[in-house]
């Protein structure tokens, strides 16, 4: 019984086109990424990313059919909340990066994009060194999902002609 009622729940997933999610098929050969820090996070999950898919990294934006061009990229914290005495009791981690797609030549393939990411986190000094580990968490989850959504851009660029 258990096992049509599973075969049933399948059946119905399959039916309404329900599929995981999967690499994004880029529609170019070789990509460059430019203008990120020597130390950029972003530029280290993107290029783990592009790596698993069939483009090839190039060094050179030159000889890429289309060029990812970082243009700014910063993350910060800002008090959201604070006691009367001013001990910090919630913070805003703030990541953003901005960047534009383009080809080799120039051409924009897509104009600036600002992506703003937010987490909340609460503090308090009792656990300093337990919130700054939930910090860095964040933080690594912000750039999971800013490299999720550079990917899906990436995937969804046309080349001219």
């Amino acid at each position: 019984m258990k096992r049509r009622a599973a075969l049933l729940g399948l059946t119905a997933l399959a039916g309404c086109g329900f599929e995981l999610r999967h690499e994004p098929v880029l529609p170019f050969k070789t990509l460059a990424l430019t203008g990120f820090p020597a130390d950029s996070p972003l530029a280290l999950g993107l290029k783990r990313q592009i790596k698993r898919t069939p483009v090839q990294l190039l060094d050179d934006p030159a000889r890429a059919e289309v060029v990812l061009e970082a243009l700014h990229e910063y993350r910060d914290r800002t008090v959201v909340a604070s006691t009367s005495v001013g001990q910090v009791r919630e913070w805003q981690l703030r990541l953003q990066f901005d960047y534009l797609i383009r080809t080799a030549s120039g051409e924009l393939l897509v104009p600036k994009v600002e992506l703003r990411l937010s987490r909340d986190m609460n503090y308090t000094e009792t656990a300093a060194l337990a919130k700054e580990q939930e910090a860095t968490n964040l933080y690594n989850a912000m750039h999971s999902d800013a490299i999720a959504q550079v990917m899906r851009r990436l995937a969804a660029v046309r080349l001219p002609g």
